[in-house]
C-alpha cells in the first residue's frame, strides 16, 4: 500500500489541476473573509467564528476526487495504473486515501492563512478575533470535512466515470436537491453527503442549524457514506474491462 500511496500523492500534486484548485481555494476563502470583516456591520461572536469556517477546500477538493478517479477513465490511464497495481481495490484504496490526506494538507494551509488574515482584519475593524481554544475547534472540524469529502469523490468518480456528468451531478446535488430537501424535510435532507451532513460536522452553515446532525453522528454518516462510495466502486473497478 504505502508505493501505491506515495505514488498517487506524487500524481496528485504534480498536476497543474491541483496547483490551479489549491489557488482558487485560497483566494475564495480569503476574499469571502477579508470582505466580510471589514464591510459587515454589528458582527456577533457567533458570526466571528462562523467566518473561520469559510474554507473552501471540501468543495474542490471533492471535484479533484471525482476528477482524478474518473480521469483515469476519461484519459484511459486506467489499464496502466492497473498493470502497475494489479490488487484493483488497493489501487482503489491508496487513490482514496490519497485524496483524504490531500484535502486535509490543502484544508490546514487555507484554514491558518484564514485564521491569520481574518484575526488581522477584525481586529482593525474592532472585533475580538477567536480564542486559541475556538480556533483549534474550528481547524480540526474544516481538516476532517475535507479529508472525507477528498475521499468520497474518489469513490463517485470511480462509480460515475465521466467527469461532466459527476462534477454536473455533485453541484447540482450540493447545491439544489440537498438544500430543498433540508427545507422540506429536514430529518432526510440532514444526512446529505455533499452539503448537509459536513456541515453538521461544523456545526455551522444554515439558518436552522439545530435541525443538523450532532458533529460526532454527521462523522459517522460521512464514513457511512465514504465506505458505501468505495464498496461500489470497488465493485465496479473489479468487475470492469479496462481496455
Amino acid at each position: 500500500m504505502s508505493p501505491l500511496l506515495r505514488a498517487e500523492l506524487l500524481k496528485l500534486r504534480t498536476t497543474r489541476t491541483f496547483a490551479v484548485f489549491v489557488g482558487a481555494a485560497v483566494a475564495l476563502s480569503l476574499l469571502v473573509v477579508v470582505l466580510t470583516s471589514t464591510l459587515a456591520d454589528d458582527l456577533t461572536d457567533d458570526d466571528i467564528k462562523s467566518l473561520f469556517f469559510a474554507d473552501f477546500t471540501s468543495l474542490f477538493i471533492l471535484l479533484l476526487g471525482v476528477m482524478g478517479s474518473a480521469g483515469e477513465w476519461r484519459h484511459h490511464t486506467i489499464t496502466s495504473s492497473v498493470l502497475a497495481a494489479p490488487r484493483r481495490v488497493q489501487f482503489l484504496a491508496a487513490k482514496t486515501i490519497a485524496y483524504a490526506i490531500a484535502g486535509a494538507a490543502l484544508s490546514l494551509v487555507v484554514t491558518v492563512t484564514i485564521m491569520v488574515v481574518g484575526s488581522i482584519t477584525l481586529s482593525a475593524s474592532g472585533y475580538s478575533p477567536p480564542g486559541v481554544a475556538d480556533l483549534a475547534d474550528i481547524l480540526w472540524r474544516n481538516l476532517l470535512v475535507a479529508a472525507l469529502l477528498g475521499a468520497l469523490g474518489v469513490g463517485l468518480g470511480g462509480i460515475v466515470r465521466s467527469q461532466v456528468a459527476a462534477i454536473v451531478g455533485i453541484l447540482v446535488l450540493a447545491f439544489v436537491i440537498e438544500p430543498t430537501v433540508f427545507a422540506l424535510a429536514s430529518d432526510v435532507g440532514r444526512y446529505g453527503p455533499t452539503t448537509l451532513a459536513p456541515n453538521g460536522i461544523l456545526g455551522s452553515g444554515f439558518d436552522d442549524d439545530e435541525d443538523l446532525l450532532a458533529p460526532a453522528l454527521a462523522a459517522l454518516v460521512m464514513l457511512a457514506w465514504v465506505g458505501g462510495a468505495f464498496a461500489v466502486a470497488a465493485a465496479l473497478l473489479r468487475r470492469r474491462d479496462l481496455v
